[in-house]
């Protein structure tokens, strides 16, 4: 069954083995000149509070240029992945089979369904959760430099919230998570359609939606974000908006460096949040009138936040309920194709 799986998977092997080659290829040229720009920044020595100043300078450079045009494209390249590898190896493993009618031949010879399925499942998804990681250990390494300048820097506006959507799931071991399961979705997918091209488009459409619909509705309450509330602050005032029907929303900076935001509020002395009516001030004086009566508003920010400390966590939480949905369809396909008929 190995010598098998491994003749009909060669094809998506050797242009797998050959797309990670001509990456790391581009990632180790690219990036070694990237640590050469971070280490003539002096980022690399520095101590103190100059880091930020070099960090910023290191930053600048990196803006604008080939280097964050690669950082992203290495970003999109690890998401694009598991959704690749669920639409081309997992739909048409059994979809294929039934569409040439193989299947027939397949499970009645001295290979038993069970085995069958559990060799192929095995040895494809482990093929998949390397490949993922390896993407993510790739850009990862390229990306470097860059999160240790956005650390050093300690300033809210060269901040990078790896915790955060869209950088927390091109990192880490999270990406072994979704290969596992964006290929199982897949192979359920072409099991239960029993069409390729349908359930390719079928793997697509469904991983793409577990991949917005987890960051928004489920992560951030995988474990309980912190809350902080103190004085609104004039001198961090970011957003000032007046709109129809009375209302007015100000906004004071969150500062948290590396932190995913998920609220932040101003609220009233009475705890509720301030939608307005907006100051005579703000609506017919100048700026500095208008914030001295935000001042005397005596509002509060509050915020709700998961700190960057949680990263591995999170990470571990997430890969850990991926494995387990992974685990729980595979086990849904060999109960299928052992026990039921197919004609």
């Amino acid at each position: 069954m190995i010598w098998l799986t491994w003749r009909q998977f060669r094809a998506q092997t050797i242009v797998t083995a050959a797309f990670l080659a001509v990456l790391a290829v581009a990632l180790l040229v690219t990036g070694l000149n990237l640590a050469h720009l971070y280490n003539a920044s002096g980022l690399a020595t520095c101590h103190g509070s100059s880091c930020g100043t070099f960090a910023s300078n290191f930053i600048s450079e990196v803006k604008g240029g080939l280097s964050e045009k690669v950082f992203y494209a290495g970003i999109y390249i690890v998401y694009a992945a598991p959704a690749i590898i669920g639409m081309f190896w997992g739909a048409p493993l059994i979809a294929r089979e039934i569409e040439a009618g193989t299947f027939r031949l397949a499970w009645n010879q001295s290979v038993s369904r069970s085995r069958w399925v559990v060799v192929k499942l095995g040895l494809i998804g482990l093929a998949a959760m390397v490949t993922a990681e390896l993407l993510a250990l790739l850009t990862s390494w390229w990306a470097s430099p860059v999160y240790q300048a956005a650390s050093a820097a300690r300033s809210d506006s060269l901040s990078i919230a790896r915790i955060a959507p869209p950088l927390f799931g091109a990192q880490g071991v999270a990406p072994i998570g979704y290969a596992a399961f964006a290929f199982t979705l897949g192979v359920t997918a072409g099991l239960l359609i029993r069409r390729t091209i349908p359930a390719m488009a079928v793997t697509l459409a469904g991983f793409a939606l577990v991949q917005i619909a987890w960051p928004n509705w489920v992560r951030p309450h995988l474990m309980s974000p912190v809350r902080e509330s103190a004085p609104f602050s004039i001198g961090r005032l970011d957003e000032v908006m007046i709109g129809n029907g009375n209302q007015m929303i100000v906004g004071d900076t969150a500062s948290k460096p590396g932190a995913w935001i998920l609220t932040n509020q101003a609220v009233k002395p009475d705890g509720q949040p301030f939608t307005g009516p907006p100051t005579h001030a703000c609506l017919s004086q100048g700026m500095q009138a208008c914030n001295a009566s935000i001042a005397r508003l005596h509002l509060r920010q509050v915020i709700a936040y998961q700190p960057a400390s949680r990263f591995w966590s999170f990470q571990l939480y997430e890969t850990a309920i991926f494995l387990v949905l992974a685990v729980a369809l595979a086990a849904f396909c060999a109960w299928w194709i052992r026990h039921r008929r197919l004609t």
